[in-house]
C-alpha cells in the first residue's frame, strides 16, 4: 500500500505545479491513496473554494486536509458539510461545520483508510486539547480493526509539539505527518513501533518566497515599511513537497517513509 501526503497548497503557484505534475507521481510511484492539506490554495493564500476543491479531486486527490485557515472563505462553511472528503481539524470547538476525520476507500476499493485532521494548541489559534482529542479519536479509528490504514495530518506551528504527538501516536496510525510552517523538515523516518513520520512535509507552492508568501513585500512587513501592503502568495515556480508512505498490508504500519520533492527551486 503506497499513500501519498502532499504539504499545504500555496495559492495559483501550488495549483499550478499539482496539475501538471500529480497525476503522474500518482502513476509512476503507483499511488493507492493521496492526501493534501488544501487551507491555503485560494488565489489570496487563504482558504480554499469549492472550485478548488473539486479541481483537486479530478487530478486524483482523495482526501483534502486543512488548518487554521479553513474558515477564510465563507462558502466551506457550507460547501464542507456535504463534501465529507473535505476535513476540518477534529479538535475545533464542538459544533463546527463538517468532520475532523473519515474513513475512505483506496483507488482500488479494497481497503478502507481513515484520516484525522489535527491541529495543534500552541501559538494557533484556539482549539480543544489535541492530545486529549487524539486520544479519543483512537477509540473511533483503530488500525487493522475499522480501518485498513490510518493517517494523521497534525497542522501545528512548533516543532516539539508536533514530535510529541508523533511518539503519542506511534504504533497506533500508519503515518503522522506534520504541515502549517511550509518548510521540510529532515527527520523523515518509522518511528519504532511502526509510524512513519515528518515533523513538517513542506508545501506545495513557490520557494523562492516567505513561506509562499511574496519576499519583496514581507520584507517590507518585517521593516514596518509604510509601502508594504497585505501579504500575497508568491507567483513563481512552484515546488511539490510531500511523502510517499509504503505501508504493510497486515499491520497497517510503515515500512518505509520518502520524501518527494518535485520542481521549482527546491528541486535544484
Amino acid at each position: 500500500m503506497k499513500i501519498l501526503v502532499l504539504g499545504d497548497v500555496m495559492g495559483l503557484s501550488g495549483r499550478k505545479v499539482l496539475k501538471k505534475n500529480l497525476a503522474n507521481i500518482i502513476k509512476e510511484n503507483e499511488i493507492d491513496f493521496s492526501i493534501i492539506n488544501g487551507e491555503n490554495a485560494a488565489d489570496d493564500g487563504k482558504g480554499i473554494t469549492q472550485k478548488i476543491a473539486e479541481e483537486f479531486f479530478s487530478n486524483g486527490i482523495d482526501v483534502i486536509t486543512s488548518g487554521n485557515h479553513i474558515w477564510d472563505k465563507q462558502e466551506t462553511t457550507k460547501f464542507i458539510e456535504k463534501e465529507k472528503r473535505l476535513l476540518r481539524p477534529a479538535n475545533l470547538v464542538a459544533g463546527s461545520p463538517g468532520n475532523g476525520y473519515g474513513i475512505y476507500l483506496s483507488k482500488n476499493q479494497k481497503y478502507k483508510v481513515g484520516v484525522i485532521n489535527l491541529m495543534g494548541n500552541v501559538f494557533m489559534k484556539k482549539t480543544d486539547d489535541v492530545f486529549k482529542s487524539a486520544r479519543e479519536l483512537l477509540k473511533k479509528l483503530i488500525l487493522k480493526n475499522n480501518v485498513d490504514f490510518l493517517v494523521v495530518d497534525f497542522h501545528g506551528e512548533i516543532t516539539s509539539e508536533k514530535m510529541a504527538i508523533g511518539h503519542f501516536l506511534d504504533g497506533s496510525v500508519t503515518c503522522i505527518v506534520g504541515t502549517h510552517t511550509h518548510v521540510p523538515t529532515a527527520d523523515t523516518r518509522v518511528l519504532e513501533k511502526g509510524t512513519a513520520y515528518q515533523t513538517d512535509i513542506g508545501m506545495c507552492g513557490d520557494y523562492n518566497s516567505v513561506i509562499g508568501m511574496n519576499k519583496e513585500n514581507s520584507l517590507k512587513r518585517f521593516f514596518k515599511d509604510k509601502d508594504a501592503i497585505k501579504h500575497f502568495p508568491s507567483d513563481g515556480e512552484g515546488t511539490i513537497s510531500g511523502v510517499i508512505i509504503e505501508a504493510d498490508q497486515q499491520t497497517g504500519l510503515a515500512n518505509r517513509i520518502s520524501r518527494i520533492i518535485k520542481g521549482g527551486v527546491l528541486e535544484n
